[in-house]
């Protein structure tokens, strides 16, 4: 069992830098492949950014592209999303996600194994 506490959500204004933290109780992270998904108001939960557990690639959905920037400590016991540029549409309750197996399907909601319990960012134009 996993337990994934995600930190650094807040206010912040349009254009502002925001560093969302996620970390495993315990245990490192070395094994997982992580991601960060994120849900709006009224919309799905969404597909964010994602890391490999071995070569550490990345991925991000389109709309994040060039301003947000998923990593992970050398330890691997945390994993980060830096978030730039922020926008009025990225307002959203942030989820941090640790999937087993290969680092395949890591945009897949159905394929994380353990999740945190969000962290609410809330961007103002």
């Amino acid at each position: 069992q996993v337990q994934l506490v995600e930190s650094g959500g807040g206010l912040v204004q349009a254009g502002d830098s925001l560093r969302l933290s996620c970390a495993a109780s315990g245990r490192t992270l070395s094994s997982y492949s992580m991601g960060w998904f994120r849900q709006a108001p009224g919309k799905d939960r969404e597909f964010v950014a994602a890391i490999g557990r071995s070569r550490g690639s990345t991925e991000y959905a389109d709309s994040v592209k060039g301003r947000f920037n998923i990593s992970r400590d050398n330890a691997k016991t945390t994993v980060y999303l830096q978030m730039n540029s922020l926008k009025p549409e990225d307002t959203a309750v942030y989820y941090c996600a640790a999937k087993l197996g290969v680092s395949m399907w890591l945009r897949t909601i159905g394929s994380y194994d353990y999740w945190g319990q969000g962290t609410q960012v809330t961007v103002s134009s």
